[in-house]
């Protein structure tokens, strides 16, 4: 399964590539265009990426998660185009053992995502003005790591 997807992300395939007799505690993150009052009146993000980049810097944060989790399991996807608000612009899952070492994976690799991968997002809001947004774990995220 490819990590960058112009499609919905489809969370029952990324289930089952992380399913397992051995595996008793599966985490998911799945980040969604949202339309809050911070925000402004969003009406969908554009999200744009360097593709190939974006294949090999996913894969190299899986295989991280994969050296500090060997018995666990992984599957993440990002979409890229138009996506509008209330669908789902990343999933990250993660099977393992035991429930904390899904967790500690799943968060693993949605904050390597979010600060590595050449991904970018351009907020397009109801009247048609965009602003562009960073692609990073915020500052009150970083502070509660």
């Amino acid at each position: 399964m490819a990590f960058a997807t112009h499609r919905s992300i489809d969370l029952s395939r990324l289930l089952e590539s992380v399913s397992g007799v051995g595996l008793g505690g599966t985490a998911v993150f799945v980040g969604t265009v949202r339309r809050g009052p911070d925000d402004g009146p969003v009406a969908w993000i554009d999200y744009s990426g360097y593709e190939e980049m974006l294949e090999a810097e996913f894969g190299r944060i899986l295989d991280e998660a994969a050296n500090r989790w060997p018995q666990a399991r992984f599957g993440a996807q990002h979409r890229l185009g138009r996506v509008p608000v209330g669908e789902a612009s990343i999933a990250v899952v993660a099977g393992a053992p035991h429930r904390a070492e899904a967790l500690e994976a799943c968060q693993y690799i949605i904050e390597e995502a979010k600060n590595r991968l050449p991904v970018w997002k351009k907020e397009v809001f109801d009247d048609g003005m965009t602003a562009w947004r960073e692609n990073s774990v915020s500052q009150a995220d970083a502070e509660r790591a």
